[in-house]
């Protein structure tokens, strides 16, 4: 990756005080970018200017809380991010809410505020910041999908993966209509990502497939080098790791097998709250 290849340029990450979202915000402020982040976690934005601070840099982060939910709220964050720096270069929608449950064990109320804060918040960022970019002939716009969006094996939450499939087709049905513009936009599709508060909180590893034994977790800071990698390359879709590809083939062609394989052997027995081990 080229050093310092978002100089200058605005950055903006939803849901990034933490996990997947803290990571990417790191390495787009070591890339030369000013990020502002927001996030609706008050422990989170505690700490994060702590954090920041230890860093090279800690004047490129602006923290902020905001429920991405409420459309107000978005809508005012950005249109203060615009006002303040005339531009948003790239939006990273990171924000999720998980409530890993059965379909009659979860609450309408949270399958409600699942979509709201994984989709919904998408769709209002989008429409305060793509008319901007397009002016300016230039923006990046991340959307933050899922394996679990793809594959339908079981033992997931259908509330989780129905917003995940939502992020995926969003996304690319608006790559096509932008087809052409100046704006790219980059869908990410993360597998198991290990060591934040998504396994450390919500997911058991006992909701996991034994399967996922097998295949190695990520960290965090493997998923932004990638979405990092994709800014850079302008790539459309960026699964990660690849091999997520052979298992959407699989289940593409053979959803029974794939769910078959995934009852193979009972739950996990990994601990997916601990960031992996890369020794």
């Amino acid at each position: 990756m080229t050093k310092d290849f978002l100089k200058d340029q605005v950055c903006v990450v939803t849901g990034g005080a933490q996990g997947i979202g803290w990571a990417t915000a790191r390495q787009l402020a070591a890339a030369g970018g000013t990020v502002y982040v927001c996030d609706i976690s008050e422990e989170h934005l505690a700490t994060a200017p702590a954090r920041a601070a230890e860093l090279p840099w800690p004047e490129r982060f602006h923290f902020s809380r905001c429920d991405v939910s409420d459309r107000q709220q978005v809508e005012a964050w950005c249109a203060g991010i615009l006002e303040k720096e005339g531009r948003i270069d790239v939006l990273i929608n990171n924000a999720a809410f998980v409530r890993w449950e059965n379909v009659l064990d979860m609450s309408v109320e949270d399958v409600e505020r699942t979509m709201a804060v994984g989709f919904n918040a998408i769709v209002y960022t989008t429409h305060q910041v793509l008319p901007a970019m397009l002016a300016r002939g230039r923006g990046q716009i991340v959307n933050v999908g899922s394996s679990a969006g793809r594959v339908f094996a079981g033992n997931s939450s259908a509330a989780y993966a129905a917003v995940k499939a939502a992020v995926d087709g969003y996304t690319q049905t608006l790559q096509v209509e932008l087809r052409g513009s100046p704006v790219h936009v980059m869908l990410v599709r993360p597998g198991t990502v290990a060591g934040t508060e998504f396994f450390g909180k919500h997911v058991p590893s006992s909701r996991m497939p034994r399967l996922a034994d097998f295949v190695p977790p990520l960290a965090p800071d493997e998923v932004a080098a990638a979405i990092l990698e994709g800014l850079q390359r302008r790539r459309p879709i960026v699964d990660v790791p690849r091999s997520l590809g052979m298992f959407y083939l699989l289940f593409e062609h053979a959803p029974g097998f794939m769910r078959w394989l995934a009852r193979v052997g009972g739950n996990a027995r990994s601990d997916f709250g601990m960031l992996p081990s890369r020794t």
